[in-house]
Parts: structure tokens; sequence; C-alpha cells
């Protein structure tokens, strides 16, 4: 398996990961654009934009792309995220030429039809309704939000219903052409291909783009607070977010391996013992999210109005242990769980482009999954007990509880639980 890289005359790159191994190929046009990048009134139209690519382009109907990738067994999704929107394809790989042709032809052809956009725009309110009748995502938008309040990296990706309700085709295309720019987009396939075909027909697809410099999004500022609110639910939902690494730092290993020892599975610290030993709740994990220039290490609970003053007592405690100690044997479990995760996401071909999608993006190659592996070996009980003793003496959190509350936690009272 082998990774080849390529880039048009316009800037686009192009990267291959060639695996013959596999009968399929899956496609990915990884453009760096999300949410961040949209000022207050436009929040919402990135993940607007991506709903209205699939709803018609001047060589296609909504019915003749979904035909058209059916017809050959195949299909086609697309995300936005608050730094990125992909829209990708999955197929034989004998059928590549036609996925990369449809996705090309969305990407750059969308009509925006008028109609289109009004049916598309009560299919995103109903979206935005399922999502805040959803308390587990809501309260990690509150944190989100709470991490970095007046940024655009704190906003819903969805948008408000305000500007769903007022986007219109003029303001697409002025997106479109203020943000799609060539020197934005990557293209990755991994799968059963050749590499040379996948570079000729990307300049056949993509050459034609005209390149031109975007405006960058401000730098993200970690600032903390918090954000509660009662409601009726049959449980509360705790998030509680620190600051950290952004992708590419020297520490962001270290990082990683603090999380899934804090939280990162049935042997974690705060599974043993707030779900085991005191049984305060039934769900509590934690992750790491990283972004171009900062990060966050997030803890979620699900837990009794009763209860959620002690579990945050308790995850402030475990959070203060493990930035004091940490134990070769937790360790190296950490790091045979985070090796095992990244080598068993090669299994799947659309993580493979996401990876390369990535890399280039923040590194500028592509690192070998031996190189990748090599860092987390490097990870030691020192380095993690560093970046616990940097996340201490931050005095910086995020805290979002939504539920039944009674008696709520305060972020001020947690930072001062931990002792530096």
């Amino acid at each position: 398996m082998t990774i080849f890289t390529h880039s048009l005359s316009n800037g686009l790159r192009v990267a291959v990961e060639e695996t013959p191994n596999f009968k399929t190929a899956s496609i990915g046009v990884w453009i760096n654009v999300g949410t961040r990048f949209e000022s207050k009134k436009e929040n919402g139209i990135a993940h607007f934009l991506e709903h209205m690519a699939f709803k018609g382009t001047h060589s296609r109907t909504s019915l003749e792309i979904a035909k058209d990738i059916e017809n050959i067994g195949g299909y086609v999704n697309a995300y936005t995220s608050r730094e990125v929107t992909s829209y990708s394809a999955k197929v034989l790989s004998e059928h590549f030429a036609i996925g990369l042709d449809i996705l090309s032809d969305i990407v750059q052809n969308s009509i925006f039809n008028e109609i289109e956009i009004e049916l598309e725009r009560q299919v995103i309110l109903q979206e935005l309704g399922m999502y805040l009748d959803t308390p587990e995502d809501v309260v990690f938008d509150w944190l989100q939000d709470a991490c970095y309040p007046d940024q655009a990296l704190g906003r819903n990706i969805l948008g408000t219903r305000e500007n769903i309700k007022k986007f219109n085709r003029k303001d697409f295309i002025k997106f479109l052409k203020k943000f799609y720019a060539p020197n934005q987009i990557i293209l990755c396939v991994a799968g059963n291909v050749d590499s040379k075909k996948v570079f000729q027909l990307s300049e056949e697809k993509f050459g034609g783009l005209k390149k031109f410099e975007i405006d960058k999004p401000a730098p993200a500022k970690f600032i903390g607070g918090e954000y509660i609110k009662t409601k009726k639910l049959e449980q509360i939902h705790f998030g509680l977010a620190f600051e950290a690494p952004k992708f590419g730092d020297k520490d962001l290993y270290d990082a990683s391996i603090f999380a899934s020892i804090l939280g990162g599975g049935m042997s974690s610290r705060l599974f043993q013992e707030i779900r085991e030993k005191r049984g305060l709740c039934y769900s509590i994990f934690s992750f790491m999210e990283n972004f171009l220039d900062t990060g966050t290490i997030t803890i979620y609970a699900g837990t009794s109005d009763q209860k959620v003053c002690e579990l945050a007592d308790v995850v402030t405690q475990e959070i203060n242990k493990l930035g004091h100690l940490v134990t070769p044997e937790e360790l190296e479990r950490a790091k045979a769980q985070t090796k095992a995760s990244i080598v068993m996401g090669l299994e799947s071909l659309t993580n493979r482009c996401e990876r390369m999608a990535r890399a280039l993006t923040v590194l500028g190659h592509i690192p070998s999954i031996d190189e990748i592996i090599r860092k987390v070996d490097e990870v030691s009980v020192s380095s993690v007990k560093d970046f616990g003793s940097k996340l201490l003496h931050s005095n910086k959190a995020s805290l979002s509880i939504y539920g039944p509350i009674k008696e709520s936690p305060k972020v001020s009272q947690i930072l001062s639980g931990l002792s530096y």
C-alpha cells in the first residue's frame, strides 16, 4: 500500500493510496472551509450549501445524481464541521471515474435552484429541531460555545433558525466564490486504483478552477465559562472541557494519552471510580478534539439531579490525581488502545482518505503509520504528567449542564478544586 501525492497548477492537492487488496475505492473532496469561516450572519450557510450540492447541477437533477451513483452500486455522502466541508463517494474500483465525475460535478456546478432551496430549507429546519430534541448533542454545542464565546469556532454548525430562514441563492453563490478556492481543496482517493489515472482525471475534472486567496478565520482563543440550563428531562447531561493542543503540537500525543487514561474506556479512571465504584452514572467518557490552532479535552456524563454535584467533585478529584500520578501500567494500556485504534482505522478506506487530507492540511505531508506509532511509543509517564500539570495550571475550563437541575456545580468551584 503506497501513497502518492500531486499538486495541480491551481493549487489543488491530490493524494492517492493504492490498496490492490481492496475491490472498492473511496473518494473524498475535502474543502478546508467550515463553520469557523462564517460571519455571525452567515452562521449555518456552509452546512446549508453542503446540502444544496446534491440538489441539482447544470447537467444532473437531484434524482439523476442519486440514480447515477446507485446505478453502479455506490453511495455518496457529505458532512460539514467547524473547519471542513467534505464530499465523499464509495464505489467499486472499476467505477472510480464515475464516482469522481459525480463529486466534481456537485462541488463545482450546483445551480442552487430557488425551489430546491425552499424545500431544503424545510429539511434543515427539521434537522435543527431534531438536534434540539437531542440533549446529549445540545450540551456539547453549549460547551463549545462556552470554550470559545463570541467566536465563530464556538457557534453551532447547523446555524440559527433565523439565518436558515433567510439564506438565498445569491448568498450561496457568494460564499462559494469566497471560499471554495482550489488551494483550499484536497482530493483523496484510497482503493484499488492507479494513481497516474487518478492524477490525470483530477486535472480533467478540477484543473479549470481558478486559483484565488481566501480570508482566513480569526485565531481562536479558549476563554472558558459555563452554560447551565434547566429543563424537564430524564437525566442531567454534564459536559466539562479544558484546553488541549492543536493539530501538530509536540504534546499532542501526551494529551491524547492523558484523555485516554482519564476516560477512554472501561478501565479508565473515570469509568472505574464514578460508574463502577460509586454508581453515579451509566455513561461517562472523555475524548480530545483538535483544531488548526486550538483543541479541547472533554468529559461527558449522564447522571441524575441528586448526583451531579457529587459527580463533578469526583471528576475534579480524578483529574487532580492524574495530574500528579500516572502509573506505567495504565500508560502502556492507553498506548496500546491508541495504537490499536490507529491501525484498526485503516480497515476503512474512508478513514484512509480522511487521514491523508488532514495530514496534508496540517503538516503539508502524510506521515507513515510507523511514524505515528513511534510518536505514540515515545509518550512517557513524565510527559503525560507534564501535560496534566499544564492543564491543572491553566485556570481555564468550560462547563455545560442541561436537565432537571436542582443544585448545580459551577465552573469556578471545579477550578478551585484543582490542586496546582
